[in-house]
């Protein structure tokens, strides 16, 4: 899939003012352009990121092997640059990006940061991504206990339901004009939300897509 957001922030790096280290390298942490996860960190040096701007791709520069690797080249899970960030004292880059089947890990893992304790977890995103992976959870896995759960089991005729319920208190909230009843009022409108996303097997992903190309 190839993305349609326009990239603003990749020819505004200075790569001559990038402080590299002794070794000419610069790290790189690489993170989803749309729920923030962080999916991997490698090394660039001034041509490996000279190559990422001018195609766009990420181009790193592999300590081991001595010689440039084009992320995803074999796998075909390649990464689409958005924006190339560097930080106060330009010795770190920030490259947000579109991952390609969602694949960074040369494991299969979506991120290279998956362990925990030695436990596989899923790597933190946003806060609406993070809920969104346990309602479909629990779509997944029904527990009766769960009122996700006997949501998703009632269908769209409870779940939209709510969803029309709580669109009345957030109108109301918003005319109390008060911030923490408005707070938690959308909460609740986003939770019933993503409920009907999961029902209906929409990625919340899709909805970030829409607003980005919308940001336009």
């Amino acid at each position: 899939m190839t993305s349609t957001y326009q990239a603003p922030f990749i020819s505004a790096v200075p790569i001559d003012q990038i402080r590299y280290s002794e070794q000419g390298l610069v790290p790189a942490i690489v993170q989803d352009y749309l729920d923030g996860t962080v999916l991997m960190m490698a090394w660039m040096n001034r041509e490996s990121l000279q190559k990422t701007l001018e195609t766009g791709d990420t181009w790193f520069w592999s300590r081991s092997r001595q010689e440039f690797w084009h992320k995803g080249e074999t796998s075909g899970h390649l990464q689409k640059v958005q924006a190339i960030r560097y930080d106060c004292d330009s010795d770190a880059l920030l490259v947000t990006v579109e991952q390609i089947g969602d694949v960074a890990c040369h494991t299969g893992e979506r991120s290279c940061f998956h362990q925990v304790d030695g436990q596989k977890v899923a790597p933190p995103a946003d806060t609406l991504s993070q809920v969104f992976a346990v309602i479909c959870d629990r779509k997944a896995h029904p527990d009766p206990s769960s009122y996700t759960c006997k949501l998703l089991e009632g269908g769209d005729n409870k779940i939209l339901k709510k969803i029309g319920e709580e669109t009345a208190e957030v109108v109301m909230a918003f005319k109390d004009d008060e911030a923490d009843a408005i707070a938690g009022e959308v909460a609740d409108l986003l939770y019933h939300t993503l409920v009907a996303l999961a029902h209906h097997d929409v990625d919340i992903k899709a909805v970030y897509r829409k607003l980005q190309e919308r940001r336009r």
